[in-house]
């Protein structure tokens, strides 16, 4: 079995016709056809069924293909560990973060960093908390951002950075716009604008309105901050945000109003795999780590 034929099988089941991946891998479709006929002749097994021109997976070729994924991932990462002991700082860091430290946390970390080690290149994933989790455990992604950092997934360890608060955003005609501070209870026959189930930033809502004593009433869902922080703009609701994304502004037409009870708060952190780190990679974890010791220590 050779490297070139996995290769080959990987890219025609991605894209179900043979000319085609031929055509991605710049090489003549017969050998493609060869290979894959190799292959197949090695394992014993049909990995591929005609469907007129195209082609599908084998319930054998499906269960054959997600081992091999994983092997050539395995493969990719060891010629990345060996490229960057030959030159650490010049590697590249696939980077995944949720939508709430996209606008302040993730550029000003990265920023900096890009000051001390300019040749390092970023790939960056935006994604939900459970997919940034699944990402990292399969080597989708060499770390992640998260808030609040898992401490039960196995395959996985994670740092805590910082911990901040969440406040209310409530519209600028809202009869507690002029308030210092809230109990939270205060909101309980209020609409709120949530994220959807299965968000994180939705479960920490529900479950300090669930301390409060009342289960918030939804109106409207969106998927991103600027969707939510939009819907609370037109009136449509309230809704509850980490302090962090408000560090640029507070949107037009809403107040951020502070919550004295319950103490609503997340940490927020960095989760990475068990295994040793690319070098790379290990520059920047070692960064971030000390990045916000040193932000904590003058804040």
């Amino acid at each position: 079995m050779e490297l070139r034929q996995l290769v080959y099988f990987t890219e025609v089941a991605k894209r179900e016709h043979v000319s085609e991946a031929a055509e991605a891998l710049h090489v003549a479709q017969s050998a493609v056809s060869r290979q894959i006929a190799n292959l197949e002749d090695e394992l014993g097994v049909k990995l591929f069924e005609r469907e007129g021109r195209n082609v599908k997976l084998t319930p054998i070729g499906r269960h054959f293909l997600q081992h091999i994924e994983s092997a050539l991932k395995a493969i990719d990462y060891a010629k990345q560990q060996i490229e960057e002991y030959l030159d650490p700082e010049r590697g590249t860091i696939k980077i995944g973060f949720p939508t709430s430290l996209a606008s302040y946390t993730m550029p000003m970390v990265i920023s900096t960093f890009k000051q001390q080690h300019p040749h390092i290149s970023f790939h960056l994933r935006q994604g939900s908390y459970k997919f940034l989790i699944e990402a990292v455990k399969k080597r989708e992604i060499d770390l992640a951002f998260l808030g609040p950092v898992p401490t039960e997934e196995k395959g996985i360890q994670g740092d805590i950075l910082f911990t901040e608060s969440f406040a209310a955003l409530i519209p600028t005609d809202h009869p507690l716009n002029q308030k210092r501070s809230i109990a939270l209870s205060e909101l309980r026959h209020e609409p709120f604008v949530m994220f959807p189930e299965g968000f994180i930033l939705r479960k920490i809502v529900e479950d300090a309105c669930k301390q409060a004593g009342f289960s918030p009433i939804i109106s409207s869902e969106g998927e991103d901050l600027d969707a939510i922080k939009g819907l609370v703009s037109a009136g449509i609701g309230v809704t509850l945000l980490p302090e962090s994304t408000f560090y640029e502004t507070t949107p037009r037409y809403t107040v951020k109003v502070p919550i004295e009870l319950p103490l609503v708060r997340r940490n927020v952190g960095i989760i990475l795999p068990k295994y040793e780190l690319a070098p790379s990679v290990n520059v920047f974890y070692q960064f971030v780590k000390q990045f916000f010791t040193m932000l904590d220590r003058y804040q």
